[in-house]
């Protein structure tokens, strides 16, 4: 087992789910990450464009995940030219992934066109000050992640936390890194690096306890201003909980060249 995925020898369109996939609710469900990934990779497999990126992807729970074959599907549903300019700019992008039982996730994402010469900057955003690289931080006994499970999405992930931890309640900064492909046979994107490092960010900064209460997230929404770089991702999150049982985790998305987007989950909370 050396992926989250194996792609299916016969259909294009269907994906295996390995153990490393299950998450921390359920034996037989999966991590969010791992199929906001995978939805990632078959969105930039979509009518691919040169010189287009991916801004931004909202991926919608439908419910858990389960850990077995899944059938992913993406498609341009809208495509316009910018005002003034030729040509599609603008893209709307579609994608589900289904198991036998339904569809279980829905995602949209934006291709925009990236300009050509680039704009002018008019105005340089001021830096929020350096942050240490995840080889200046040395994993701690209290970094690991609090699961049950031999073997989930927690084992095929690598994590660094410069502050705050799993087991520590509060916000948090948290390097991410994959350790296996995504698909069986290819290399992660950038995009699915992302995606799976984003939906790490109501973990990592949880101010709930981890044996007495669920924090689920029903969404993630990632939005890109620049293309990451690298194989490391930083979430620097924070978390908000109310009492009526909704909450919101918000993440500053880094990588070791500075900041490349946000992301937000809207959380379920509830007891055990």
């Amino acid at each position: 087992m050396n992926a989250f995925y194996l792609p299916d020898s016969s259909d294009p369109d269907l994906f295996h789910s390995t153990e490393l996939t299950r998450g921390p609710w359920s034996p037989n469900a999966q991590h969010g990450g791992a199929p906001s990934a995978l939805v990632g990779h078959v969105i930039e497999r979509c009518e691919p464009r040169p010189g287009c990126r991916i801004a931004r992807v909202t991926v919608e729970f439908l419910g858990p995940v389960p850990i077995a074959p899944l059938r992913a599907q993406a498609r341009v549903t809208q495509a316009a030219a910018r005002v003034g300019q030729p040509g599609r700019s603008v893209e709307l992008i579609e994608a589900t992934l289904r198991s036998d039982h339904g569809p279980v996730l829905k995602a949209t994402a934006w291709r925009l066109r990236q300009l050509e010469p680039e704009l002018d900057v008019l105005a340089e955003i001021p830096a929020a000050g350096p942050l240490p690289g995840p080889d200046t931080v040395t994993p701690g006994p209290d970094h690991s992640f609090p699961s049950t499970q031999l073997v989930g999405f927690h084992t095929g992930v690598e994590y660094r936390f410069v502050s705050g931890a799993f087991r520590t309640l509060g916000p948090a900064v948290c390097w991410i890194r994959l350790r296996y492909p995504i698909v069986a046979g290819t290399s992660p994107s950038q995009l699915q690096r992302t995606l799976a490092a984003a939906d790490f960010g109501n973990g990592v900064s949880s101010v709930l306890p981890w044996d007495r209460y669920f924090f689920i997230n029903t969404d993630l929404t990632v939005t890109l201003h620049r293309h990451p770089a690298g194989e490391w991702v930083c979430l620097d999150a924070v978390t908000y909980p109310e009492r009526g049982g909704i909450g919101l985790a918000e993440s500053r998305l880094l990588d070791e060249k500075g900041p490349i987007g946000r992301s937000t989950q809207t959380l379920l909370l509830g007891t055990r």
